[in-house]
């Protein structure tokens, strides 16, 4: 099939890696994929572009911009698009505007997380109006379809789940020499525990109650470190909320991070404290890694972790029940080290790439339906 996939762009972040680990897997497959981004092409674009994968940036610029639709429309037309595979809202309602008329086999839409934007009301309007010339949406979990539905975002009739998928092979698992090299890196003594956490520094991760989990953390337990892995427009603030826990010597916020897989099985421990999330990448690159977690209970976070099994699931925005859970996990490393390995052993059996792909392309030949 030829496959045109749109996105916003392709910088780093958990859409985008999927997208690229997607894409590159349909056309080992014998698919002929092309990635069209809306806005610029990102820094991840060179990873498809060095494999002979086609990559356009439509340069689209603020409010209607006809420009960008029609060097849409153009790259549509050009390379034959029989399926049509969009990502999250912008995207899509651009890509259905600039395909009008142009006869695709299959429109399908995936929606990447909980649409908690706090500013998306035209967002979602533009969205819903472009479901008319839409078949099928996936969600990445079933908390977010049966939220999109309850909301009226979607129409149950073209709702379906495709829960994203990694590539569980290239995720190397923890172990005592990984751990001796992160702590090499970072200049920190052999008994330091390391907590981890990925994701963009900004207010839907929630790292400030993590941080001030983490402080409550160190009372108890002083080899304690904490490392942030991204970067974000709340660094600073989150820099001056370390500092007035007490801990900005112990909080290690690395930036954005190109070597993340070599990083994760070097934590002691892996934290997310999000506030709204959809099907995270980053929760299931933790369980490639075995590693145990600890996750806030919001979006498809209990889809991936198994509370009691593969890690603990606390409330959002409980700075002390995240503190307790992560105390509990650093004083068991045996029981942690058994949640990590029965993370593992999900992920390898659930959350592959392949499934992913398999499910994507039952959707595009109506078998899912």
């Amino acid at each position: 099939m030829n496959i045109t996939h749109v996105v916003e762009n392709l910088n780093r972040g958990g859409l985008e890696r999927m997208v690229i680990d997607l894409v590159t897997l349909q056309q080992r497959q014998g698919h002929h994929c092309q990635v069209l981004c809306l806005f610029e092409l990102g820094t991840q674009a060179q990873e498809l572009t060095g494999t002979g994968i086609a990559v356009s940036a439509c340069g689209k610029r603020r409010g209607l911009d006809l420009r960008a639709l029609a060097r849409m429309r153009g790259a549509l037309r050009s390379h034959a698009t029989e399926v049509l595979h969009t990502h999250n809202a912008v995207a899509h309602y651009h890509a259905v505007w600039a395909s009008t008329g142009l006869g695709m086999r299959k429109v399908v839409n995936t929606r990447h997380g909980m649409g908690a934007n706090r500013r998306s009301g035209r967002r979602e309007w533009l969205y819903r109006r472009a479901l008319a010339g839409t078949d099928v949406v996936a969600t990445v979990c079933e908390a977010a379809r049966a939220d999109a539905v309850r909301r009226g975002i979607l129409p149950s009739a073209k709702a379906r789940v495709v829960p994203n998928g990694i590539r569980v092979e290239a995720f190397i698992q923890a172990s005592p020499g990984h751990r001796v090299r992160l702590r090499q890196m970072l200049g920190l003594p052999p008994q330091t525990r390391i907590i981890g956490s990925v994701g963009r520094l900004n207010w839907t991760k929630d790292q400030a109650s993590l941080i001030r989990a983490f402080g409550m953390v160190r009372r108890q337990l002083a080899e304690a470190e904490l490392v942030l892995i991204g970067d974000g427009e709340l660094r600073a603030e989150l820099q001056q909320c370390a500092a007035a826990e007490g801990v900005a010597g112990q909080v290690h916020l690395l930036g954005d991070r190109s070597d993340v897989r070599e990083l994760l099985p070097g934590l002691d421990l892996f934290v997310l404290s999000s506030l709204s999330e959809g099907y995270s990448m980053a929760l299931l690159e933790a369980c490639a890694s075995a590693l145990p977690i600890v996750a806030t209970a919001v979006g498809g976070n209990g889809e991936i972790v198994r509370d009691g099994v593969s890690g603990c699931l606390v409330p959002a925005g409980d700075a002390p029940a995240l503190a307790a859970a992560m105390t509990a996990l650093l004083a068991e490393p045996e029981q942690a080290q058994v949640l990590g390995a029965a993370a593992r052993a999900w992920v390898e059996a659930e959350g592959s790439l392949e499934a992913m792909a398999a499910r994507y392309d039952a959707l595009y030949r109506g078998q899912a339906e």
